[in-house]
């Protein structure tokens, strides 16, 4: 009883430059172009920020990242350009499946959280919102997001750097229908964890397909100790998505 009592419902609404963002945040129209890359689970480990989070491993030693870049074209926040770097985790101690196939078929399912490392946008209210409302590590940078051809490419630089280039095939009949996903964040400090919906139409699913240069810049080092650049293992369009992002709950008040 004493914990239950303990326990607070997250805000259903932010005050964010003036204006009022009720949950859940809805996005009615955007695009992205997401790849997924085999990486060292001991480097990656190192990237995490606190010891609550575990990489997931799909074969002995190796985990997932992603980079997915997403142009948020009608959404509760603004139109945006956005860049996602993050790793596909568990926390510490968390049940387990079958070891390595399990974790695999988890993630092909959407089942697997995530935790973002970096998160860019190119609009500063954006930026504020997810910084204040989810803890996201959202930056104000420079993102080109170009799908005018049959491949999207983005640019993303950042104090006069460039961190990274990376284009994937466009294109797709197939349709994603909704998922809810979960994703982690630290807000001063402790766990959260947040949940959001996605589906889509004009999806395409290729393997390999994604083609990544890394400037002089930190961030495209740390990618570099993930053994970057190398070949995807996959890469994914999505044409016209939808979602929406409830707001964050802290872990220890949903144990």
């Amino acid at each position: 009883m004493e914990a239950a009592a303990s326990r607070v419902d997250p805000p259903q609404s932010y005050l964010i430059q003036g204006r009022t963002i009720s949950m859940p945040c809805i996005v009615r129209d955007a695009c992205s172009a997401t790849a997924t890359w085999l990486v060292s689970s001991y480097a990656a480990q190192k990237l995490l920020p606190g010891p609550e989070l575990e990489i997931a491993e799909v074969a002995p030693g190796r985990g997932l990242l992603s980079i997915a870049c997403i142009d948020y074209r009608d959404n509760d926040l603004g139109d945006y350009n956005e860049v996602s770097i993050a790793f596909f985790v568990r926390e510490r101690g968390a049940r387990r499946g079958i070891p390595y196939a399990g974790t695999a078929f988890e993630m092909m399912r959407g089942h697997l959280p995530t935790h973002i490392i970096h998160l860019p946008v190119n609009q500063s209210f954006g930026c504020e919102a997810g910084r204040t409302i989810w803890g996201f590590p959202k930056t104000v940078d420079e993102i080109e997001f170009d799908t005018t051809g049959e491949r999207a490419l983005c640019t993303w630089n950042r104090d006069g750097h460039n961190v990274l280039r990376v284009s994937m095939p466009i294109g797709g009949a197939r349709s994603f229908p909704e998922q809810t996903l979960c994703t982690y964040s630290y807000i001063d400090g402790e766990l959260h964890k947040t949940e959001f919906a996605s589906s889509a139409d004009q999806l395409g699913i290729q393997l390999g397909g994604a083609d990544i240069e890394l400037g002089a810049d930190p961030i495209a080092d740390e990618l570099r100790s993930l053994g970057l650049p190398k070949r995807a293992l996959m890469s994914m369009w999505l044409g016209k998505m939808q979602g929406r992002f409830d707001a964050p709950k802290r872990c220890s008040d949903t144990t």
